[in-house]
């Protein structure tokens, strides 16, 4: 069972989309909910087709953020998320990254 951190205590999360998530504006919504929600972090494009994206800020908005993820924006079509715990980037703000 994965170790949720506590409400308050900041945290970060790596995560992956697959499905229909690139051309249907997947990287934008998540710049526009990740920011409505005061976190810090980046998305990008994969080559793979894929969308990957750092959330950082208290720990119940990541997973919150995380859990919107799952739906996406309108036009998405997500089939899988994949996420992990990660270190808490030294970064203030949200930012869209080329793609990797």
């Amino acid at each position: 069972m994965p170790v949720v951190p506590e409400d308050g205590e900041e945290t970060a999360r790596w995560v992956r989309i697959t499905g229909e998530v690139q051309g249907v504006w997947y990287r934008g919504w998540t710049c526009e909910e990740a920011v409505r929600r005061g976190l810090n972090g980046w998305v990008r494009n994969r080559k793979d087709g894929s969308v990957e994206a750092l959330f950082a800020g208290p720990a119940y908005t990541v997973m919150e953020m995380v859990a919107a993820c799952r739906n996406g924006p309108p036009a998405a079509n997500v089939r899988y998320i994949e996420s992990e715990i990660a270190e808490i980037p030294d970064l203030i703000g949200f930012e869209q990254r080329p793609t990797a």
